[in-house]
């Protein structure tokens, strides 16, 4: 069974930056694609950003573009989520996910989750 743990959370002021980690109890194979899912109170989940664990080609939702850098350290199975320049909208509870089969925004098609880190971005 596959762990995915997230850390890195936080209140934030808008303009500030912050890094979520999520760090994966087993190793991640060249196939797998792993992503940052996020859901605000009342809304649907959605895709944030994925990486391809063996390219490292990443892909991102056109609000976060520009601001938000996705990465891995294969090594430490972990994933980052890099985001600057963060905006109130961006509130929201910040999902990881894992999946077999590769490059998706669809939730459903994700695997195994985090259990979620709150951000909350407000002056």
């Amino acid at each position: 069974q596959v762990q995915l743990v997230e850390s890195g959370g936080g209140l934030v002021q808008p303009g500030d930056s912050l890094r979520l980690s999520c760090t994966a109890s087993v190793r991640a194979y060249s196939s797998h694609v792993m992503g940052w899912f996020r859901q605000a109170p009342g809304k649907e989940r959605e895709f944030v950003a994925c990486i391809r664990w063996g390219t490292g080609r990443t892909y991102y939702a056109d609000s976060v573009k520009g601001r938000f850098t996705i990465s891995r350290d294969s090594a430490k199975n972990t994933m980052f989520l890099e985001m600057n320049d963060l905006k109130p909208e961006d509130t929201a509870v910040y999902y990881c996910a894992k999946n077999w089969r590769g490059y998706s925004e669809i939730p459903t098609e994700y695997d195994y989750w985090g259990q979620g880190t709150q951000v909350t971005v407000s002056s």
